[in-house]
């Protein structure tokens, strides 16, 4: 029960100017621009877009600003802001096959076509503090700019020409909208991608290092790992044709993952998928782990009780926005609530010493 805060206002007020002035910092120092966000910490802008449902870096950056590098603050704005916007429609499906990559890996083959492209990776750095980037204004020779990488085939469809690998499920049906109906369970497999692309990538990376640990047997090979742009088209009634309206950078991971067969389908490997808007390979590597973990009954394997097999566990919990607010309402004013179990806790004892006495 929650009672109301009388004479509160001022101090909220108050409060509210001491944030204002601690997000400022030292004003002797230049304000931070929502452009420099945006071009220098584009990892942090992904995120917010990503488990914010809202593909704008702009808003993002500034986000993170109001935030004060508080990412899921961040990504809390975003999710406030995007309830104001109109829908004016539903965009075709993206082709992630004619995505322009600037990063494309494959752990199952060497020699692909189109190449090993490494792209922009923290893979191969030392991780060592570079303290020449603490030398502010220093002229900055500009880094050689490679060329996308055009439309390459999936490697996944190497396995799929041999029947390796279990067909992907085709269906034209319109997936439910996560945004504007309540998650119900059990929950289709979109209805799943949908909740894991939005979920805490902090909440991903554990339950799918908890499958790789052999909590629900899930350690795949990354079947290939992209990230590039993606054009987004809209189907013109009028026309009677789609039009381009923008590109998006997206991130793609397809998982490879042994399995031994059921009962109904032979030996073959399965499939684990993640995809997430901005550049985000560790939620999507995550993401896909989970997501192939999740199917376990619909490909007829033992359950064994771990968490990332239980659809309500991940995702009722995946939710970051829902976790802090039924986190932090516990920090607001529980007055009566505590009176009550105080006065309880002190009838029990007082019992207890009354019955110790007699």
């Amino acid at each position: 029960m929650y009672v109301a805060v009388k004479g509160g206002e001022q101090a909220i007020d108050n409060a509210h100017a001491w944030l204002a002035e601690s997000r400022r910092g030292d004003v002797a120092i230049p304000e931070l621009s929502v452009a420099q966000i945006r071009e220098q910490m584009a990892l942090a802008v992904g995120r917010v877009m990503a488990e914010g449902s809202l593909y704008d870096a702009d808003l993002a950056a500034l986000a993170i600003k109001q935030a004060r590098g508080d990412l899921i603050e961040a990504i809390f704005l975003i999710r406030a802001y995007r309830t104001t916007l109109p829908r004016f429609g539903a965009s075709r499906p993206v082709d992630t096959g004619a995505m322009a990559a600037i990063r494309r890996i494959s752990a199952t083959y060497k020699d692909l076509p189109g190449g090993q492209v490494l792209g922009p990776t923290f893979d191969y750095t030392h991780r060592l503090l570079d303290f020449a980037l603490a030398a502010e204004g220093a002229a900055e020779s500009p880094a050689p700019q490679a060329a996308a990488l055009g439309p390459v085939p999936r490697v996944t469809g190497f396995l799929d020409r041999e029947g390796l690998i279990e067909p992907e499920p085709a269906s034209d049906a319109p997936p439910p909208d996560l945004t504007r109906e309540p998650l119900e369970l059990p929950a289709s497999r979109a209805l799943r991608l949908q909740s894991l692309a939005r979920g805490d990538e902090g909440f991903l990376l554990s339950l799918a290092y908890s499958s790789q640990r052999g909590f629900g047997r899930t350690h795949p090979f990354v079947g290939e790992l992209r990230i590039g742009e993606v054009m987004v088209e809209v189907e013109i009634p009028e026309l009677g044709l789609s039009v381009a309206i923008g590109a998006i950078t997206l991130t793609e991971c397809e998982t490879v993952n042994q399995f031994t067969g059921s009962k109904t389908q032979p030996a073959q490997f399965t499939r684990g998928y993640g995809l997430v808007m901005g550049q985000s390979e560790r939620k999507a590597i995550a993401m896909s782990l989970v997501d192939r973990a999740l199917r376990w009954q619909e490909l007829g394997e033992e359950d064994t009780g771990a968490p990332v097999q239980d659809q309500e566990f991940v995702l009722m919990h995946a939710d970051n926005i829902q976790a802090t607010g039924f986190l932090e309402h516990i920090k607001l004013p529980h007055y009566v609530d505590f009176q009550s179990e105080l006065e309880l806790v002190r009838r029990l004892r007082a019992g207890a010493a009354q019955e110790a006495a007699e």
